[in-house]
């Protein structure tokens, strides 16, 4: 599967210190490549990736003045849509404009909502909805005049955050200074409970940070010390007594909560937007209403189990979590038959008797199918290797096509219930069978007797197809034990 994932470029994908959608999207491309999916980021130049990156914008317009912001995103969201056809998926980490790009495209597109920056906004969203497949970070973040492919919470990289079971006493604010952040209500909290209080964070706000921030910012009781890079966010998150998140408006997500909790450091915020989906009151952290439940929230501190915390991350929001629920709504996005049969591409919106004249990424010109061209077709199941099509499926025998792209190959497994037949159609093919390998090319058969260990490996320059007759007396996709595995699949 090749995927175009279009990151913002208001900073560096991963970011130096402050960025959290270009976090997740470093995350998430990472991820997939690992899984061996083939990802191009549309980034800033400066950026850094194991997949390809592809840039027009040297660096972010929040870290060089000079880049003029809407001319620079204008010129990266047109470079990623010119070249479409590439792609058999747009991954759309950048807000509402790229969707206006969508209808000019046949490639699908899927677009996470980071939030709604204003209600002004949600007119472009409600133009493309069922065009654009929609995933929400928070249920609470979902609008109810759009719908939704998923909800898929943001994961972290646990290896950044590191488990503290003895921090120190003072409590933390991490975050943009900003009204909606409530960095004014942290100063308030942390002084009703005479603790001193550490903040964190870009200041988004000039005038709020003068007004209310800096005049009490003293290098005793509270100290600013900017913006944070990993390390140091570690080191702040892991050590604090307790995170203070005392928001002032429906927080669409909230990175900081976990990362807090996956340090063992429990988080004391306000109960609103996706608070109740992150936060477990009174086992991680505390949900509070105002100034003065968090004042006593802050003295509960001490009965919250810190390794609790952590297990809570570890079990709900880690990287690996979010990039296999994103792997899932790929698949069922590319089996949509909508968007992946050969009627709807050569339908005339205005006319369906006639084919529209176009030529799509998959081939399609004038409702013709390109020779050489793969078109996508109602029933394809991809995988990182490829995808199979079912071809019959009987209560004795089942029948596949598999396609294994150039360099992929299956993962070393077995089967308890089945037997197999393997007969090449085109390509070649490296095949492991218990201790044996051996070469097969098209117009050759191999048997899989049940239980024998096998993988079978694309090792030429096409893609590899072949023909897989199933016979015992279970052939679902459960009766398959994996010994090893390029994606990370166990």
């Amino acid at each position: 599967m090749r995927i175009a994932m279009l990151s913002p470029i208001a900073w560096r994908t991963p970011p130096r210190h402050y960025g959290p959608w270009e976090s997740v999207v470093s995350l998430l491309t990472e991820g997939l490549v690992a899984r061996g999916f083939e990802v191009t980021l549309f980034a800033t130049a400066d950026s850094e990736t194991k997949g390809k990156l592809h840039a027009v914008c040297q660096k972010g317009y929040e870290e060089d003045r000079a880049v003029h912001p809407k001319v620079w995103e204008c010129l990266h969201i047109s470079e990623l849509f010119e070249q479409a056809d590439k792609f058999d998926l747009i991954h759309n980490h950048f807000d509402y404009l790229p969707l206006t790009y969508s209808d000019f495209v046949q490639t699908p597109v899927i677009s996470t909502i980071h939030g709604f920056s204003s209600p002004m906004i949600l007119p472009v969203y409600k133009k493309y909805n069922g065009k654009v497949y929609y995933v929400s970070i928070s249920d609470a973040d979902r609008s109810p005049e759009l719908d939704y492919a998923a909800t898929i919470h943001h994961g972290i990289d646990l290896k950044k955050f590191h488990f503290q079971s003895s921090p120190e006493d003072y409590l933390l604010f991490f975050g943009r200074i900003h009204h909606d952040k409530g960095t004014k209500e942290a100063i308030e909290i942390a002084k009703d409970c005479r603790k001193k209080l550490i903040i964190a964070g870009i200041i988004q706000d000039e005038e709020y940070y003068r007004q209310h921030v800096q005049p009490f910012c003293n290098n005793h009781e509270v100290i600013y010390i900017g913006s944070a890079d990993p390390i140091k966010r570690n080191r702040l998150l892991g050590n604090a007594y307790a995170l203070l998140h005392p928001i002032n408006f429906d927080e669409p997500f909230g990175l900081s909560v976990i990362e807090s909790m996956a340090c063992g450091t429990p988080v004391i915020a306000c109960n609103r937007g996706s608070m109740p989906e992150l936060i477990e009151h009174g086992k991680n952290g505390f949900l509070v209403l105002d100034k003065d439940e968090a004042v006593k929230a802050v003295a509960s501190v001490k009965d919250i189990d810190r390794a609790y915390c952590r297990k809570s991350v570890e079990k709900t929001f880690t990287a690996e979590d979010m990039v296999e629920k994103y792997i899932h709504t790929y698949e069922q996005i590319l089996v949509k038959p909508a968007l992946r049969t050969v009627p709807y591409l050569m339908q005339d919106s205005k006319n369906d008797k006639n084919p529209a004249p176009y030529q799509n990424q998959r081939g399609v010109v004038n409702g013709r199918v390109k020779e050489g061209d793969s078109l996508m077709k109602k029933g394809e199941n991809y995988r990182p290797w490829g995808y199979y099509i079912v071809l019959s499926d009987e209560e004795k025998f089942k029948v596949k096509k598999i396609v294994v792209y150039s360099g992929k190959r299956l993962s070393l497994q077995r089967h308890k219930r089945r037997a197999e037949h393997w007969h090449i159609v085109q390509g070649r093919a490296r095949i492991t069978l218990d201790n044996n390998q051996l070469t097969l090319s098209a117009g050759q058969s191999l048997d899989i007797p049940q239980g024998a260990l096998h993988r079978i490996e694309n090792i030429g320059q096409d893609e590899l197809s072949f023909i897989e007759v199933q016979t015992g007396e279970y052939f679902g996709e459960d009766d398959i034990e994996r010994i090893q595995d390029d994606f990370g699949r166990g």
